[in-house]
């Protein structure tokens, strides 16, 4: 299971999603565009979640 939190990368916000990544890239990447403002593409994040995991 996967798991991205806004808060994690310096987001004063609560979004959380949990699950498996295909489905947690694409709610990040629909949170950030509507909510923030900021498109990502799917790489992007996938890039944001293998630092996150150290990888």
């Amino acid at each position: 299971m996967t798991v991205f939190k806004c808060s994690d990368y310096g987001f004063e916000c609560d979004f959380k999603s949990e699950g498996e990544v295909e489905q947690v890239i694409e709610e990040f990447r629909i949170h950030t565009e509507e909510e923030h403002g900021i498109e990502y593409s799917k790489e992007v994040i996938m890039q944001m979640l293998l630092r996150k995991q150290g990888l």
